[in-house]
């Protein structure tokens, strides 16, 4: 890195001004559906309204009048596909239903009266089947709806004996939880224009992974990587649900575009279509056995993992795969098996969301580790601390943790900030702090593996381009995106030290493919860790470049980057990922470095539940998180505060409601988020244990707060109630269920 110099404010570790946020604030930023365009036309989708069945035909009333409206069904569709992990997701239904909201004709039109009237017009004519709606009935085969068992896909992790081993335990320990759909809720709801010209197609909108995009449209019109040009619009909050669904949406405004006469056509989500239409995060049931000693020394641990994946592949492969390495949480067991499997239901695809994979077995096996300590009548924190990896562990996958593992310094922060070991001995059940509200304190410990799964960012080899502009000012090219989460502020801190100018030196393309190289997708919390040590490079690179200039002809580094402008005509440095020496992963068997780096995180959660209402306030909230590197304080304890925000969401609110494959409630009024004003005190630490392959040291750490808040929550209610729940949301309802089944029992 270069040396730090006077006036170089906004550094890595330094906390400027975000650079998107005064556009954001005084409501001058355009939106993808901000923009003014002459001739646009409104498009809308007619979606099927079985969850299961055979499409027999489609029929336009021949008593509308439809002029003037555009309409493409499959009929219209050569390659009637969308490119992901598995080719076959449609783009439009063809000869099967297979969810409700399945897409089966698209609209576009002017006026969006007549629109919505046409779509009123449009018959569909479907032969209803038995439908699949559940992980169970998957399982059980009431009917078989991908290939011979309702299976997608496999994939398991083992290490050692576990079954023997835990036969031979001390104590065992049984128990199955469940948690279910969640929306992402992003505040700008889907929105995708695109038109045809000379040059071919183009396609803006609000997405996370222009070059997903872009690679769809390529594969199924049928055009050229240059005839193909995917430009991210400004996006209004993501979560990973801009990460597979712009896919769809793209390929269904560039057919209605193309059939249009290349004319724009646009379409914008309202949030009931939202809902219902586009991914959501994967149910799962996990099954956990495990054997341990007397004294809390964990031996072994049996997880079953089941996803509900939906009606299509979409992303499931990897969210499983990431799930199964997951699945042992923050701990050292000498043996581990997981079987993981994701099965085929007759609801929406299941696809990216924050976490991804992660927060479903970490909610389990955090459930799991309470279960263990009630068993031995041991504190639950004090269990997790005797058993935690750290520097030399092993994980299932056989990865030596060598280095930057802050997970003991987390536990111990959170631990000693929260009071937790003075709160648990005068909280819990039956120490009322009114007359009929009780309080607990409970905790979880979670780890995420940052960037992607195994030989992922090997196959991926992003790359990224810095160019020296006239001035001394430096851009940065790359196709990661920012979506809210500060990724462009934090591209030019890491440029500035790396090329060793003022932050307000550097600027940030806009992701535009064929443009920007691609980089890879912003998912996987990678962008800084990933993508921002390949800035860092590629700018110190350039930093290099102009210094050799100045020691050769003097002048400042604007003086002697002009002069190597006018002399080489551009000056670009680029950096492509290389995989660290000897970090080797057989995806066939799951062994090997399954990850670069793990962030690691303690929740520690307070909670006073109302023994009349049965609602569950949180009253406080520490977490400790390592994050490697803070390169930015006030956005990294952001992200740390609102993953964490929605986390609680997950445990104690949100919860889509289903009746034969209809989403009952898709509606903000119906579907409950938590606001402002549910958000608890919270006291954020960022811990660093850098890593050495990323800038500065920093790791990933925009997922990672997803995954501890709902087992604190779950562990907080267990002590201030005495009711342990296995499964989210703890509503209300079902606290008072619980107290009802305890209050028979203790009569009984």
């Amino acid at each position: 890195m270069a040396e730090r110099v006077a006036g170089t404010a906004g550094w890595m570790g330094e906390a400027p001004a975000r650079v998107d946020g005064p556009g954001k604030l005084c409501g001058a930023t355009r939106y993808a559906a901000d923009a003014k365009r002459d001739g646009v036309l409104h498009a809308a989708v007619v979606r099927s309204e079985v969850a299961r069945g055979k499409l027999i035909g489609i029929e336009l009333d021949p008593g509308f009048d439809w002029t003037g409206i555009v309409v493409v069904t499959a009929s219209d569709i050569a390659k009637n596909v969308v490119a992901e992990v598995e080719e076959d997701l449609p783009i439009v239904a063809s000869g099967e239903i297979r969810h409700m909201y399945e897409p089966v004709a698209l609209l576009a039109c002017e006026d969006p009266v007549r629109l919505e009237r046409a779509k009123a017009h449009v018959r569909v004519e479907v032969e209803a089947l038995p439908a699949v709606l559940t992980i169970e009935q998957a399982l059980a085969c009431e009917a078989v709806i991908y290939g011979t068992d309702n299976v997608m896909r496999r994939c398991g992790v083992e290490q050692g004996d576990a079954p023997s081993a835990i036969e031979a335990s001390e104590v065992k320990v049984r128990g199955t939880y469940r948690v279910g759909h969640q929306e992402h809720v992003y505040l700008e709801p889907q929105v995708m224009v695109a038109w045809w010209d000379g040059d071919g197609v183009h396609v803006e909108g609000s997405l996370q992974c222009p070059y997903y995009v872009h690679h769809a449209l390529v594969h199924a019109l049928g055009e050229p990587n240059d005839r193909v040009q995917v430009r991210q619009a400004v996006t209004g909050g993501a979560f990973g649900g801009k990460e597979d669904y712009p896919s769809v949406i793209a390929l269904q405004m560039a057919l209605l575009s193309r059939k249009a006469g290349g004319r724009a056509v646009r379409i914008v989500f309202d949030r009931k279509e939202d809902i219902e239409a586009t991914t959501k995060r994967h149910p799962a049931r996990v099954e956990l056995q495990s054997g341990c000693d007397r004294d809390g020394t964990l031996r072994a641990l049996e997880a079953k993992v089941v996803l509900d994946a939906g009606a299509y592949h979409t992303l499931t492969p990897v969210v499983l795969s990431r799930a199964a390495l997951h699945a042992a949480g923050a701990y050292r067991w000498e043996h581990v098996r997981v079987e993981a499997c994701a099965v085929a239901t007759n609801t929406p695809p299941n696809g990216a969301f924050r976490g991804f994979g992660a927060p479903q077995v970490l909610f389990a096996v955090e459930r799991h580790l309470d279960a263990i300590a009630r068993e031995l009548g041991m504190d639950p924190l004090e269990l997790r601390k005797k058993n935690l990896l750290g520097i030399e562990s092993v994980t299932p996958s056989g990865q030596v943790l060598e280095s930057s593992v802050g997970v003991r310094e987390c536990v111990e922060v959170a631990e000693a900030r929260s009071g937790y070991r003075e709160k648990r001995g005068r909280l819990g059940v039956g120490n009322c702090v009114g007359s009929r509200t009780v309080r607990g304190i409970g905790a979880s410990v979670v780890l995420h593996g940052a960037g992607f799964t195994g030989s992922g960012e090997e196959r991926l080899k992003g790359v990224v381009a810095v160019d020296l502009l006239p001035g001394g000012r430096v851009r940065v090219r790359s196709s990661s995106t920012e979506m809210g989460q500060g990724t462009e502020t934090v591209f030019r801190q890491i440029a500035a030290e790396g090329a060793g100018v003022p932050f307000d030196r550097i600027e940030v393309a806009v992701p535009v493919s064929g443009i920007v190289p691609d980089s890879g997708p912003t998912v996987a919390s990678r962008t800084v860790m990933v993508v921002g040590e390949l800035v860092r490079q590629a700018a110190s690179d350039l930093g290099e470049r102009v210094r050799r200039e100045i020691e050769a002809g003097g002048g400042d580094f604007a003086a002697a980057g002009d002069r190597l402008l006018a002399r080489e005509g551009a000056v670009e440095c680029k950096r492509q990922f290389v995989p660290a020496p000897g970090a080797k992963f057989d995806d066939a068997t799951y062994r090997g470095v399954a990850y670069g780096a793990y962030g690691w995180a303690c929740n520690v959660v307070e909670v006073e539940v109302d023994l009349d209402t049965c609602e569950v306030k949180v009253v406080g909230l520490w977490t400790a998180t390592d994050v490697g590197r803070v390169v930015h304080p006030v956005l990294c304890a952001g992200q740390v505060e609102g993953g964490t925000l929605q986390a609680l969401g997950w445990a104690l609110w949100e919860e889509l409601l289903w009746k034969d494959g209809r989403i009952v409630n898709p509606r903000m009024t119906s579907y409950i988020v938590p606001t402002s004003l549910d958000a608890p005190p919270m006291v954020t630490e960022l811990i660093e244990a850098p890593y050495e392959r990323g800038p500065g040291g920093a790791k990933g750490v925009g997922e990672l707060p997803m995954d501890g808040g709902a087992p604190a929550v779950a562990a907080a209610i267990e002590h201030a109630t005495g009711l342990s729940f296995a499964s989210i949301p703890i509503t209300p309802e079902r606290i008072y269920d619980a107290l009802q089944k305890a209050g028979r029992e203790a009569r009984s």
